[in-house]
């Protein structure tokens, strides 16, 4: 069954045909500007059969772990909706507030916690890395 999603205004629409790798929290301090001040919810999927309909901007940056990073977001709402790290080709990152069914972003992790602020809520159930943990793939 495929996953689908898209932007706040409906101008981006994208589809995946295979369900996620894996998703998890992120607080390192570029999510959190991203994420207004929250860590975010990030979703792995195999770019293969990735559609996407719609502009998108690129906005490329250098993460925390020193991969460069390609983060693509909505040029009329803003909506934040896909990462890419330029040495991992073959997976997307999803935002999960893009997604239509947020619920099969479950997180499995918590990782950066070493940059979350002291008022972060980090499930204290889930896995926590304060760093990088190793690629999906």
């Amino acid at each position: 069954m495929a996953v689908t999603g898209g932007c706040l205004c409906g101008a981006v629409k994208f589809s995946f045909p295979e369900q996620p790798l894996g998703s998890r929290v992120c607080w390192c301090r570029l999510c959190q500007y991203l994420g207004a001040g929250s860590g975010t919810v990030n979703v792995i999927f195999h770019r293969e059969g990735m559609t996407v309909s719609g502009e998108l901007r690129d906005y490329v940056s250098t993460a925390d772990s020193g991969n460069r990073m390609h983060r693509h977001f909505c040029p009329t709402c803003g909506t934040p909706i896909f990462s890419a790290a330029e040495i991992r080709p073959t997976v997307v990152i999803v935002r999960a507030g893009a997604l239509d069914d947020p619920e099969i972003a479950r997180p499995g992790s918590t990782i950066w916690t070493s940059a979350a602020p002291t008022w972060a809520c980090v499930d204290a159930a889930l896995p926590q890395l304060t760093g990088q943990p190793p690629p999906v793939l």
